[in-house]
């Protein structure tokens, strides 16, 4: 109706362009005489059914988006569950070009879904669980092709309310007599054949549902199996700006809620005994458990672990044993904790065998249904909150404690002073430290950082009383002046009495097993990061206490990220880095990736082809270690994997997909407070004007934006936008603002508040 009725105002517009070129000669001619008033026309024709037509703009069949489309189905008016007659009602509205809610007319194919949240009087499952009670297509013919359809019909005098009903010989497929009607409900309607204005098919799926008791018709305000919220998935996968709901879920065309997700993926939808012995599981609880597996599990074959090819390279980003990053303890939400199922350990424990016992403790127990896992594993040490140590990381990371207390310089000499607490008491022993490097620079006016090359180790200090460290080292005058940072890096390991202990191979505790070698050194891989604050101090005051200027990187208007916003989907900083470098706040980072310290251990960009296998970008390589172009690099997947080094595989295809980010690709806001990012003079808003590279300084905004543009096409617009790039650096350290904010500053036509966006 949207596209006649523009059809209408265009020829309108074209005849009356007609009549003004009717003079031939060009002249105006003289203005007639009134003409009498012409009759009334006739009445238009009414429509088939006898109703009068509607003006355009009165509804609205088509849409820009999924999230412009709103359903509204009342419980009481539709039957959907039991054994009486199948009917559908319910009415659909969408936002017109304008913004305005108008009836969204002329669906013509819908499909329901009903599953009910079942008691389960078995002894396998969960106390509730999601039956599926089937789907039906509904079509204004009442067919679907050959198969039968409920008949939706749209009421001519309300567009927008329509009407299902069978008409076929039995009820409706999700109908059942057997239904539990005083059990919650919950119905979805799929809607299909939608397009924008020019035919184009929407991206997003229209997926309206409601929670409702059949039996009195009234909405559910709970299921009873709703233990992970959207929001806990949005931490990563980030929010769909169509349709608010989870984004960048690839999977069926991306079904965005978990509330849409278990219409499929309940107990009912059982792998095949071929699938099952590939590693494959449907039940959603179970499914999720073993794609966040990911990678983890498929290394873990050697001991009888199974996964999924197809979810085998998948990176989780926090660790698997942080049960909380997904599943939520408030409003009494604790199932995942309090019911525990072979089906949902299984998820991850895929090396057990309940039907031998093989792989189920020392015992080798054999379980043939779930009614004896509560006995040993819903409370004490074996409950999944306690056995997977849930939040212990975070609770640990205090047995190990540098408080930098103060700093000064006398004859060429630095003193730092510290408190050191080990295991809740003040010590004067390190010996628990596995990592001891300090972190030492200096801070210049704008907030950066200039770090120093040699600065000592926490074990290289003495103590002057109990718990009181003294660090010294010989500074030049050009280090003994202004601010400088202190903090450190440091790791220790935990002894099976939760205690801090040496990092050592004696060590039983998960955190003391050594795994791999980064940059050449031993490393324990579980290690922790001792809690550490860096602390800045004023060199030119008296006082060793004196606070200094503060780096760019502790926050402020300089700081357009957060650590929170990393935490979301990552748990904890600590986390990524914590095997070689004990880090938790970006005052840590800095030390190493700051725009003055050049050079970079991932020069190259590494793609994936079709077949897998991976190869280095043919482009200008990085040359420089600056966290913003690294962090940008690793997400978008320009980041080349060092072997024996880092193992995990975050990069492109030849197709230019992410492989491993589970965020949307371009939305800055997942990492990104909000604040501009650019200064009234066009430059970063961080107040950096070069990155220093092997040769010479580069372009800070460019260089961010190639961390993910890295054709030669982008590289020459950068260039011909004034950019100083890798490819020829300049050797000042003051480099010319380049013009890129012209065209892509906020609020700009090009702005990448506008071009990089969610969907």
């Amino acid at each position: 109706m949207m596209k006649n009725h523009n059809m209408s105002l265009l020829a309108l517009m074209l005849s009356g362009m007609l009549a003004l070129t009717a003079c031939g000669d060009g002249s105006d001619g003289a203005d007639g005489a009134a003409g009498a008033p012409g009759a009334n026309g006739a009445d238009g024709a009414d429509g088939a059914d006898g109703a009068n037509g509607l003006n355009a703009g009165e509804v609205v069949s088509t849409v820009y988006s999924a999230g412009d489309v709103t359903f509204t189905i009342d419980p009481a008016e539709n039957t959907l569950a039991g054994s009486d007659a199948f009917v559908l009602k319910f009415k659909a509205t969408a936002l017109n070009q304008a913004g305005e809610v108008k009836p969204l007319s002329g669906l013509d194919l819908i499909r329901v879904y009903s599953v009910t949240a079942m008691p389960n009087a078995t002894n396998d499952g969960p106390s509730v669980f999601w039956q599926s009670n089937g789907t039906v297509y509904c079509t204004p013919e009442g067919m679907r092709g050959t198969a039968e359809a409920c008949t939706l019909t749209e009421d001519p005098a309300n567009p927008g309310s329509y009407t299902g009903t069978w008409a076929h010989e039995g009820n409706a497929p999700i109908m059942s007599a057997a239904d539990d009607l005083s059990a919650p409900h919950r119905v979805m309607v799929r809607v299909y054949n939608m397009t924008d204005a020019d035919g184009n098919a929407i991206s997003e799926k229209i997926l309206p549902s409601i929670d409702y008791i059949p039996a009195t018709g009234e909405l559910a305000t709970a299921t009873g199996k709703d233990t992970v919220a959207d929001a806990a998935c949005k931490q990563c996968h980030g929010e769909s700006e169509a349709t608010g709901k989870i984004a960048n879920i690839g999977a069926h065309g991306n079904y965005q809620s978990v509330e849409n997700c278990i219409f499929c993926h309940n107990p009912a939808r059982q792998p095949s005994e071929t699938q099952a012995a590939e590693g494959y599981v449907f039940d959603l609880p179970a499914m999720i458990h073993r794609i966040h597996g990911g990678a983890h599990l498929a290394e873990l074959a050697q001991y009888g672990f199974i996964q999924a090819e197809e979810w085998s390279e998948i990176g989780y980003p926090a660790p698997l044993n942080e049960c909380t990053v997904c599943h939520s303890a408030d409003e009494g939400k604790t199932t995942w904790n309090d019911e525990p199922t072979r089906a949902a350990c299984t998820g991850c424990h895929t090396n057990i065998n309940f039907a031998t016992g093989q792989g189920h403790a020392e015992f080798q127990l054999a379980q043939a249904d779930d009614s004896q896992c509560s006995f040993c594993h819903s409370s004490g040490g074996l409950a999944p909150v306690n056995a997977h140590r849930v939040g212990e990381r975070k609770e640990l990371a205090s047995l190990v404690q540098i408080d930098f207390t103060g700093a000064s310089v006398a004859a060429g000499t630095l003193t730092v002073t510290a408190d050191v607490t080990v295991n809740g008491a003040l010590s004067s022993d390190l010996s628990v430290l596995g990592v001891a490097a300090t972190l030492m620079g200096n801070v210049d006016d704008n907030g950066a950082v200039h770090r120093w090359a040699a600065r000592p180790a926490l074990t290289a200090g003495t103590f002057s009383d109990t718990g009181k460290l003294v660090l010294t080292r010989a500074v030049t005058p050009e280090e003994a002046t202004g601010t400088i940072y202190v903090g450190t890096e440091a790791t220790f390991c935990v002894a099976t009495n939760l205690q801090a202990a040496t990092c050592d191979a004696t060590q039983s505790r998960a955190y003391g097993n050594p795994v791999e070698v980064v940059h050449g050194s031993p490393v324990f891989s579980t290690a922790i990061g001792v809690t550490a604050e860096t602390k800045f101090f004023d060199l030119d005051t008296a006082a060793a206490d004196d606070e200094g200027t503060s780096a760019r990187f502790a926050g402020g208007a300089q700081l357009t990220v957060s650590e929170a916003k990393c935490e979301a989907c990552h748990n904890n900083l600590d986390v990524t880095k914590g095997a070689g470098h004990g880090v938790y706040k970006f005052t840590q980072c800095m030390d190493c990736h700051n725009n003055d310290y050049a050079g970079s251990y991932h020069p190259n960009a590494f793609y994936v082809d079709a077949e897998g296998n991976q190869a280095v970008k043919a482009i200008t390589a990085f040359r420089n270690r600056d966290l913003v172009t690294v962090v940008h690099r690793y997400h978008s997947g320009n980041f080349d994997v060092v072997e024996g080094v880092h193992s995990a595989i975050n990069s492109r295809t030849g197709a230019m997909e992410v492989v491993g980010f589970p965020g949307v690709q371009g939305d800055c806001t997942a990492c990104h407070t909000g604040s501009n990012l650019f200064a009234a003079d066009g430059g970063l808003a961080s107040g950096k004007r070069s990155i220093a590279v092997t040769g010479g300084y580069i372009s800070p905004v460019a260089e961010s934006c190639r961390a993910c543009h890295v054709s030669e096409a982008a590289l020459a617009h950068f260039k011909s936008n004034g950019a100083t790039t890798a490819d020829a650096p300049d050797t000042a350290v003051n480099l010319p603002v380049e013009s890129c904010s012209t065209c892509h500053g906020e609020g700009k036509t090009y702005g990448i508040d506008k071009v990089h966006v969610k969907f």
